[in-house]
């Protein structure tokens, strides 16, 4: 087995690492909640989406190093 054969990942592997939705583990403390209650009034959600949109263009168009390719068909 060569050195490249031992670092792919096997399409069983690749199940296994496909996304799911996050599920919580526990509910939130009430001290957690306090502080979701808080955060939640002082960020402004429009500026929030504003940026978070221009990083997923900006991400969607990245190129070279550290560009997210889809993966090759086998």
């Amino acid at each position: 087995m060569s050195e490249n054969d031992q670092t792919r990942t096997s399409p069983d592997e690749a199940a296994g690492e496909r996304f799911h939705e996050p599920v919580a583990d526990r509910a939130p403390t009430p001290e957690e909640e306090r502080a979701a209650e808080r955060a939640a009034q002082s960020v402004d959600v429009e500026e929030t989406a504003e940026h978070f949109e221009e990083a997923a263009r900006i991400g969607a168009n990245v190129r070279g190093e550290g560009e997210i390719e889809p993966p090759t068909p086998r």
